[in-house]
Parts: structure tokens; C-alpha cells; sequence
């Protein structure tokens, strides 16, 4: 197997993908992105989060922020916004410090709960990362939402993480590809922040590159 990083998928575009096939493939593969008001608040979000190589001790529990995470099994890479390093008997050592810990990943999150799993699949990725890096089982992690204020517990199942590693196969597939899929119209498009550059309603087969080269042309 290929473990060289560059051909990496992002673990964040797992989410991407469970929203809509086509709206990954344009960031990932097509290299397009447009904010709109939720990419912009979300990021706000994830800034006061994601504080790079600042670990907190309270008490029986580490908080390590922004922690760089992988799977060469996998070969995704991403940073989990906070990563929870629980003092518990039944844990895992960790280099420099006394006792054992058990590791639990935590995501933020701009909105609510979602109908869908992506948000429970992406944190799954992250529990099979860090399972991988540090030779532990994650069986919990955590969603914080930010807009009811409260982070809400997730069970990481087999199941989750078997689905996990069928969704990130068929995206590498795409990649691999560089295959941009099209997909049925909804109402989630308008939520979507690359419905202008998706143009969903005159792409046909075309991808969006070719749209737009041959609108340059003309």
C-alpha cells in the first residue's frame, strides 16, 4: 500500500461526501470552494477550538487541541478539534505522564443534530485514527453543537466503523477517478455554499471545469 501522505484523503470530507457526492467532489477533487454563512460561522467555531499543540491538565483528564490524526490503513488524515485523555485504569499509558488513560474524540459542530450520520461517521474516522495511532479501542466520543450549546455522546460502533471504511473506499474511488458525480436536485442545495459554482441545473455530464474553460472560450 501507498503511504505516501500526499495521497491522503481529508478526513473532514467524509462529511462532505454523506451531504452530497458531488459538493465533495468539487472541493476534493475539483479543487472549488465558496463560503457562505455557515462555512464562515463554522470556522469561527473550529478557530476557538483548534488551538495547535496546547494540551490542558484537569485533574484525571488531558485536553489536546487540534491534534494531527491519520490512518495509513485507511489513508485519511485530518486533526480532531479536541481529543479527551481520561484518567481510567482500564486505559492506555501515555508517554509522560503517570496512569492510564482512555481516549475519547470530541467534535464541534456550527448547527444541531442532524438527521443523517455524517457528523457520527466522521467522528468515527477519528476514533479509527487515533485507535491506529495509539493501539487503544475508542468505543464514545462526543459532538459539541454550538447551537443548543451541548455536546452530546456518541456510542463508536463496528458497525460505524465498517461503514466508515465502505464510505472513504468509494471515495477513493471517485478520487482515483477524478470522477465528479452528478446527483439529483433538492432543497439542500440552497444550504449548500458551492451552488453557484455547482450549477446543478446546466452541468449534465459536463464537470464543472469544463463549464466553465468553455464558457471562457466562447
Amino acid at each position: 500500500m501507498d503511504n505516501n501522505e500526499d495521497h491522503y484523503l481529508m478526513l473532514s470530507g467524509i462529511q462532505h461526501f454523506q451531504f452530497c457526492r458531488r459538493q465533495w467532489a468539487l472541493i476534493h477533487i475539483e479543487q472549488e470552494w465558496a463560503e457562505n454563512v455557515k462555512t464562515v460561522e463554522g470556522q469561527h467555531l473550529h478557530d476557538k477550538a483548534d488551538q495547535p499543540f496546547v494540551r490542558e491538565k484537569r485533574r484525571d483528564k488531558l485536553i489536546a487541541r487540534a491534534m494531527p490524526v491519520k490512518s495509513n490503513d485507511l489513508q485519511i488524515t485530518g486533526i480532531c478539534d479536541v481529543v479527551e485523555f481520561v484518567k481510567d485504569d482500564q486505559g492506555i499509558e501515555l508517554n509522560g505522564e503517570e496512569g492510564k488513560y482512555i481516549v475519547y474524540p470530541v467534535e464541534y459542530k456550527r448547527g444541531k443534530p442532524k438527521i443523517d450520520d455524517s457528523d457520527v461517521l466522521q467522528l468515527t474516522a477519528q476514533a479509527i485514527c487515533l485507535e491506529e495511532m495509539l493501539l487503544c479501542e475508542v468505543n464514545t466520543g462526543y459532538v459539541f453543537y454550538n447551537e443548543i450549546k451541548h455536546r452530546i455522546e456518541v456510542p463508536i460502533s463496528v458497525e460505524q466503523k465498517r461503514k466508515v471504511k465502505n464510505v472513504v473506499l468509494e471515495m477513493r474511488d471517485y478520487y482515483e477517478r477524478q470522477y465528479t458525480p452528478k446527483v439529483k436536485t433538492g432543497s439542500f442545495c440552497k444550504s449548500c455554499s458551492l451552488q453557484h459554482i455547482c450549477l446543478p441545473t446546466v452541468m449534465n455530464k459536463q464537470s464543472v471545469k469544463r463549464y466553465i474553460e468553455g464558457r471562457i472560450t466562447e
